[in-house]
This record gives C-alpha cells, structure tokens and sequence, in this order.
C-alpha cells in the first residue's frame, strides 16, 4: 500500500528529473524486470484490463540463452499492477510459445492465452498461491502459476489444427444472440466476470467461439469428463460454435491468385459484437457477422485497388464510441476506416518511412490522439485536431528496441494518469506519461472525427 501510495504521489508530482523521459510525457516509471527468470527474455506483448485499469499483462518470450532457473522454454506472462512496479502481482507460466493475451472482460480475475501449438489456456488468478508450485530464487519465493484449463484435451474437431493468432474475450451482447439460453447477469458486480464467451482464431481462419464456465466446486482429484482442468480448477471453457472466415474470402476478384489467405487477428465492434473484423495478410480486413446476418461492406481495403501481400498487423477501434477503427499494415501504412464504407475516411502511406506497423492505438482520454510503433523503434504520436496529414511527434527510442507497446488511462475520467507502456528487446518495461497536451480533451475532438465522416459520405 505505501509503494502503492508512493507511485501514485509521484505519478502527480510528475518527475522530470528522469533523463529518459521523452518529449510528449511528463514522466516515467520503471517497471522491475531485472529478476532472475526474466532475464535475456523479450516481451512480445503488453496489455492493459480494460475494467482495472491499473493492471497490465506482460508476455515474455522463452529464453534462447539457458539460465539458472530452468524456465527456458516455457513463456512467462508477469500480471502488474501499475502503481507497484517493484514486482509482479502473479507469474504464470506455459509451456510453449503464447502468441496472443486477453483478461476477462469484466474484473481481471482470468487471463486467457493462445498458443502456437494450437490450444487457447486460461489462468484463474482467484486461485490460492499454495495450489501452485512455488519456486525460490535467491532470498524470494516466488509463486509460478500454471494454466487452470488447456483445450489441448478438447477433441480436435473443435480445436485449432495450426497456431492461434488471436483470443478476444466477446463483448455481452453476442452472447445474447449466440446463445439465449445461458444466462447473462444484470450486473458486472453480481457476474464477476463469468458470464461471457470467448473467441479464438487461428491463422487457416477458423474462428472457435468458447463459454466460459465457473463450476461451482473445485474438485482437487480433477475431473473424470473434463481433461482440460487442472485438479483444483474451477473455470473452464465449453465449445459453443465454429465460424470458418476465411473460406468464402478467397473467391474475392482481387485474391484469384492461389496465395493462401491468412487470418492473423480479430477484433469485436465493441457496440455490437455480432460483427467482428478480421486482419488478413492481403492488406483487408474481413467484416463477418455471427448467425447469419450479412452487412456490407464486405472487407475493408486500402485506397489503391489491387492485389498486394501486405499483412494488417494491428486493429483497434476508437474508445470513445464512434464507429471508427484504426488498422496498421506490414508496408507502413496506417488507415482510418468507418464501420459502414470499404474504402478509408485517411489512409497515410508513408508515415513511418515504409517500416512495418507493430502497434497502433488509440489514446485513451483524447478522441482524436493516436499512437503508432513501428518496426523501426519509432514512435509517432498523432493529433488529428493539430494536423492530419502527419504525426504531431515522432521520436526514435533508441537506447533499446520497442517490441511492444500498450496505451493506458481512463476514458471516463480526464485524468492525467495517461500514457503509453513501452517494452523492449532487453525485457524492459517503462510506463511514459503523456504530458497535458495528450490527455485533456477537447470539445473539437469530437467534432473533427464527426466531419471526417461527414466528408466521407
């Protein structure tokens, strides 16, 4: 509670002291990776609960060089609390590569995985420390948790046969429509988070719809029906539904060259997710609705008509309840599409000189604020108020390479607890806040992305 206490004191004083803090923030954190099993790893990916704000998860790929602790191979995922950066708050632990994370949409109490051998995993945090193996390490214990259900034991007719490159925990609303016989709770409080589906997706396009399960008592035999639950676990996931996405794209006039179609990840229109869109290696993302309901546009493209191997590497759609996303592509374009029209409201070509998009996201307190990270370790932070036609700043990180990045705060409240998580090569992880400018919104915001939708039309 004091460090908790402590980071937030600082937090407000806004330390410039920092030499590393960069030009749109107002002061950085460190978070404390130097610990013995996370040493010589890579983070491949940092995420932040969209309900718990302060809680953020890092994946850390297996180790190439062997180390004292014999985690090696195994991924490690750090669960943080921001506001705590002297250690994680839980270590879990899996055996192969995990290519994609998601917490549960409701309080943070699950984390779910996908994997590159196929199988989506889940981790109830809820779970005591003693029902985990417990490693010591020098002077600490630390508590190393492994997944509470694997669908590895599910059946491979509704599995995955090939790496799953995306896991989304499903907005309430489709599970209305999916399945109106589960019962869907008034409130987030009375569901703690378990009332809902999740859905994977691997890279041959078949979509895995899943619901996830609390039984109401942990059994610490394991279960005799179920050889997906760990003895003691409580939460599984049931297959509810395949959807297979890629199939009916392939026939599309530009694709008629025989390059296999790639589905590489997904995204749910946070106001009704019966849609959900889909990131290819053809520079398109697939629009797909669940049980039947067809609506246009197809796909979404890029300005320039024409067949082009270019993978969408980052989707994200606007917090702020417009119908808008952002997609990030392999060749250094960055688009902004409505939800209703194929072709984009702005496409910029040449933003990040051609090197590919990691990451793109929007800025969580100002509408019309966006950040990009490519492959380069350039950072370009976009004000479409101040100038739309390119970033507002653009800062190469160079001490290190970004290999992640994660934009935090809070949308309903204005407050500056806004900014940007950055993870690097070295395993490093460093919380920048973005300065005033960033965060306290303006009403032409909102106004700005209502004209160039406006326009569109």
């Amino acid at each position: 509670l004091l460090e908790e206490d402590r980071a937030e004191k600082q937090s407000l004083k806004k330390l410039r002291t920092q030499a590393d803090t960069l030009s749109f923030s107002d002061g950085c954190l460190q978070l404390n990776t130097k610990l013995p099993f996370l040493y010589g790893r890579q983070i491949s990916l940092v995420q932040f609960s969209q309900v718990q704000r302060q809680t953020m998860l890092s994946v850390h790929s297996p180790s190439a060089k062997p180390s004292a602790v014999r985690l090696d191979s195994k991924t490690i995922i750090c669960i943080w609390n921001i506001w705590e950066p002297s250690r994680p708050q839980k270590i879990l632990v899996y055996e192969s590569e995990v290519h994609c994370c998601c917490f549960s949409p409701g309080k943070a109490t699950l984390v779910f995985a996908g994997t590159s051998v196929g199988s989506v995993v889940l981790w109830d945090l809820r779970e005591h420390a003693s029902a985990h193996y417990t490693l010591r390490i020098g002077e600490n214990d630390w508590t190393l948790r492994h997944p509470t259900f694997s669908t590895d034991a599910v059946l491979a007719a509704s599995g995955h046969m090939s790496s799953v490159s995306s896991v989304e925990a499903v907005p309430a609303t489709v599970a209305e429509g999916l399945r109106p016989e589960l019962p869907l709770f008034a409130s987030d409080e009375e569901s703690s988070g378990l009332s809902f589906q999740l859905a994977s997706l691997d890279g041959n396009g078949v979509l895995n719809l899943w619901v996830v399960l609390e039984l109401p008592k942990a059994n610490d035999a394991g279960s005799h029906t179920d050889l997906g639950l760990r003895p003691g676990g409580k939460v599984k996931l049931l297959h509810s539904s395949t959807v297979l996405t890629a199939s009916e794209r392939s026939s599309t006039r530009d694709a008629k060259k025989t390059t296999l179609l790639q589905t590489l990840l997904l995204k749910f229109l946070p106001s009704d997710s019966n849609h959900f869109f889909i990131g290819t290696n053809m520079g398109l993302v697939n629009h797909v609705t669940s049980h039947g309901l067809k609506a246009p546009p197809k796909f979404y493209r890029p300005q320039v008509v024409g067949f082009r191997l270019v993978d969408v590497t980052s989707i994200d759609f606007s917090p702020f309840g417009e119908p808008i996303f952002l997609v990030g592509c392999g060749d250094g374009s960055v688009r902004l599409h409505t939800v209703l029209s194929e072709q984009p409201l702005m496409e910029w070509a040449s933003s990040t000189a051609g090197q590919p998009v990691v990451s793109v996201q929007w800025a969580q307190t100002r509408p019309t604020v966006f950040c990009v990270l490519d492959a380069a370790s350039y950072l370009h932070i976009w004000d479409l108020l101040e100038k739309d036609f390119e970033p507002v700043i653009t800062e190469k990180i160079d001490a290190d390479r970004v290999t992640a990045m994660a934009v935090f705060g809070d949308p309903a409240k204005q407050n500056t607890y806004s900014g940007i998580s950055l993870a690097t090569q070295s395993g490093k992880i460093e919380m920048q806040y973005f300065s005033k400018r960033f965060t306290v919104p303006e009403s032409a915001d909102l106004e700005k992305l209502q004209i160039m939708m406006q326009e569109a039309f």
